[in-house]
């Protein structure tokens, strides 16, 4: 049967099952130790609504308004990637990553990069124990005030909270706010 297009370009049911793989470089250059990472919640600022035609109260979101967003990442020893990212200063990381997705209709397991940048600033250090023959699990929390994600080359997230940025999904929440500043 032919459906007029190539099956093997178009996945027919994708399951999403894995982050395959992953590095971290830090100002876009130097690969960070091991570490596992713990990305940023995005949680929306909200205030309470009721009144008079409401029935109940509602957690009301403001568009582009996010609250504190932390990165986290833990390190398997005490080391100096861990140590550096506690300079009282900003940092770019960039992870890079690939997600495993296997494609039904065509048996076939296709990867898909997701690239994630995040500028911070430290937030805490927690320098983690010494056991023998154990894991430190160091901890470098930033504060995030810049966050993208890029899959497949295609913008998906920018959050620049000091730049009144807040794209998602190709909608920018900010852009309206950005004009009536005169930004």
């Amino acid at each position: 049967m032919n459906l007029g297009f190539d099956l093997q370009r178009f996945a027919i049911n994708q399951v999403r099952d894995r982050l395959e793989g992953y590095e971290v470089f830090v100002e876009g250059t130097r690969k960070l130790g091991t570490a596992d990472v713990t990305l940023p919640e995005l949680k929306y600022k909200t205030e309470t609504l009721s009144g008079a035609g409401i029935g109940g109260d509602i957690e009301m979101g403001t568009p582009g308004q996010t609250e504190s967003m932390e990165l986290g990442l833990t390190w398997r020893t005490i080391n100096e990637d861990g140590v550096s990212l506690m300079a009282m200063q900003s940092h770019d990381l960039e992870l890079r990553g690939a997600n495993q997705h296997y494609d039904a209709g065509t048996g076939k397991f296709i990867r898909h990069a997701v690239k994630i940048n995040v500028r911070g600033i430290p937030k805490s250090g927690n320098l983690g124990k010494f056991e023998m023959a154990s894991r430190s699990d160091m901890e470098t929390t930033l504060e995030t005030l810049y966050l993208k994600i890029t899959m497949d080359g295609k913008k998906m997230v920018e959050i620049d909270k000091l730049n009144y940025i807040h794209y998602i999904d190709g909608v920018d929440y900010l852009e309206g706010l950005r004009q009536a500043l005169g930004l």
